[in-house]
């Protein structure tokens, strides 16, 4: 896909750098577990530790958009995968690993509803199809915050098609990022993320001005709790006390390594390193402590109101997994 941070070009240097580290390790006929990943810039401080650090070559690693890890996971074409947190509760079996996520405490800025009217008077919603979590947040706030019912569709995430076929579009990941560092140029955005801006901002020929809503902005509006949008999922026998303690590490040394990726992601994305090294800083949580639980709760509980889940399953932990089967 077009426009994020893990492009082609960057993933083959990753697939030759994985292969000749993996073949240096103590056990290389040991099958590797099969880890798949969202290639937005949101993931990569998750990561940092597989693609460019201590970890690198011990996973078998795969980039693709948040929908298709789910598929990977539900498949068994991996063990272990970001997934859109919706679908801890559409896929059975999963396991969620303790403490690791994508999430936001207010304005996330890579999840933007553009709109060519106040959404209020919103009619139809273009989404953008490799999303699964923010479809469904969506649905929930124009249901219970915005309360509106319009007409949904999925698309692939251009913009310009999108609003020449609905009121709205809403978009995610870097292609998102990119439209919030430009309208924040020339825009006065609020707490929430609201914004106006003129169409050249985004490059539209138009004479319409554009509504800008960020999503997680609205759910904390909603909820005033924070939006959890991904989350690291896994089957059980994928999961030893081993896992947990790369997927951790690998977490640590991403954070330790904030400028770094923002100064590699600023040249693989043509967008200004400050702005992408304060998104990572303070726009992304990659923690999953309380208030986060429990924005993740009412978020399912949201969901399965609405009918976007036949259930409303209580999150099994990794940790809790392990422990429970060494104790039978």
């Amino acid at each position: 896909m077009e426009g994020t941070f893990y492009n082609k070009r960057r993933l083959a240097r990753r697939k030759i750098l994985s292969g000749i580290l993996g073949r240096n390790r103590e056990n290389p006929n040991l099958s590797k577990l099969r880890v798949s990943i969202v290639q937005y810039l949101n993931t990569a401080p998750l990561v940092w530790g597989f693609t460019n650090g201590p970890l690198a070559g011990k996973y078998d690693l795969s980039f693709t958009v948040p929908s298709q890890c789910a598929e990977a996971l539900r498949t068994g074409a991996a063990d272990i995968a970001i997934i859109p947190a919706i679908e801890y509760q559409r896929i059975s079996g999963l396991v969620v690993l303790p403490d690791l996520s994508i999430a936001s405490q207010n304005r996330v800025r890579s999840l933007l509803i553009v709109s060519k009217k106040p959404i209020e008077q919103v009619r139809s919603i273009a989404l953008d199809r490799s999303s699964r979590s923010t479809q469904a947040l969506t649905r929930i706030l124009a249901a219970r915050h915005w309360k509106i019912d319009p007409e949904y569709f999925e698309t692939e995430p251009a913009l310009r098609v999108m609003l020449e076929k609905a009121d709205a579009a809403m978009l995610i990941g870097d292609p998102a990022l990119r439209i919030s560092i430009a309208i924040e140029k020339s825009s006065t955005v609020s707490p929430q993320g609201r914004a106006v801006c003129q169409p050249a901002t985004l490059g539209i020929a138009s004479a319409e001005i554009f509504h800008i809503y960020d999503v997680v902005g609205e759910w904390r509006k909603f909820s005033s709790l924070p939006a959890v949008m991904a989350v690291w999922a896994a089957r059980p026998e994928a999961v030893t006390p081993d896992v947990l303690s790369d997927f951790e590490t690998s977490r640590r040394f991403g954070l330790a390594q904030i400028s770094a990726i923002s100064l590699e992601a600023s040249r693989e994305l043509d967008l200004p390193q400050p702005a992408l090294e304060s998104y990572l800083k303070h726009n992304i949580d990659f923690s999953l402590g309380e208030e986060n639980r429990r924005g993740l709760e009412r978020y399912f509980q949201e969901a399965e109101r609405l009918g976007l889940t036949s259930q409303n399953r209580k999150i099994t932990w990794a940790s809790t997994a392990k422990e429970a089967a060494q104790v039978s």
